[in-house]
């Protein structure tokens, strides 16, 4: 893998990690119009940096997410589901991230959904109830649905807090917060087995410079979606979105129909 095509799929990555569009489904298309072919670094890579969009939101919320206890009990209640259904049903989410054409469903279906979020779930943040133990739970429940690749992990989170009464920027910003054990526990689970396997470890270190290029480009890419996406989000809602999504997934399907052969890097 060139250094464009790294830079590439970090700006990708950074772009769509917190935004409710579907890293997985940008993931393809990058690999498709760039040409890249799905081999063991290239796995690795997509893994890795994820760390670099994991650091944009300490940079962004450090004052507030390095706060109290009772904000780390409230993260770790929501991520338990997430551990929970992830150990249990490893290999069957394995088996749906290998299919394309679940993604792009999955991305058509999920732009349709939000087409109407905004009119099902409208709170402020001059009403909204506290963001207890319960509610962190059911928005924790919410996000193991982005288990099936498409769907997006942003846009179940906050759609899950939204149903639970939070404002849109709320509901973003918690999102964003449980992104950081979900995405390192995930992540770091899977760089650990690469880095047990001798062969994959020589691997990584190998593209060392394409990993820390990676890993600089997303964390900075991802500091401007969020603060853009916050903004965006509050004032204009998921409508543009759920539009964007729809045309995401047909443009997959259409490639998938014409014979392009796309894979899940």
């Amino acid at each position: 893998m060139s250094i464009f095509q790294t830079i590439i799929i970090a700006i990708v990555e950074g772009l769509t990690e917190f935004l409710p569009v579907s890293s997985t489904g940008h993931m393809i298309l990058a690999q498709g119009f760039l040409g890249v072919k799905s081999d063991e670094f290239v796995k690795a890579f997509t893994v890795i940096i994820q760390f670099g969009a994991i650091l944009s939101v300490l940079v962004l919320y450090w004052k507030r997410f390095f706060q109290s206890m009772a904000f780390y009990w409230k993260l770790l209640v929501a991520f338990i589901p997430a551990a929970v259904f992830g150990l249990l049903f490893s290999e069957q989410i394995d088996d749906l991230l290998e299919n394309v054409w679940v993604v792009a469903v999955m991305l058509i279906v999920g732009g349709v959904f939000m087409l109407f979020v905004d009119k099902w779930f409208t709170h402020d943040e001059k009403t909204e109830p506290e963001l207890n133990y319960k509610r962190a739970f059911k928005i924790g429940l919410a996000q193991c649905i982005a288990m099936i690749p498409g769907v997006s992990r942003s846009m179940a989170t906050i759609v899950g807090g939204m149903a639970q009464g939070l404002s849109r920027k709320t509901a973003a910003e918690f999102s964003f917060f449980l992104a950081v054990p979900t995405m390192a526990a995930a992540s770091g689970y899977k760089l650990l087995k690469l880095i047990m396997d001798d062969d994959k470890r020589e691997l990584l270190i190998a593209n060392s410079t394409s990993l820390i290029v990676g890993n600089i480009v997303a964390f900075v890419v991802a500091m401007a979606a969020i603060k853009f996406f916050i903004g965006f989000l509050t004032k204009y809602g998921f409508k543009a979105f759920g539009y964007y999504r729809i045309v995401a997934g047909g443009l997959i399907l259409v490639l998938l129909g014409a014979g392009y052969e796309l894979t899940i890097i």
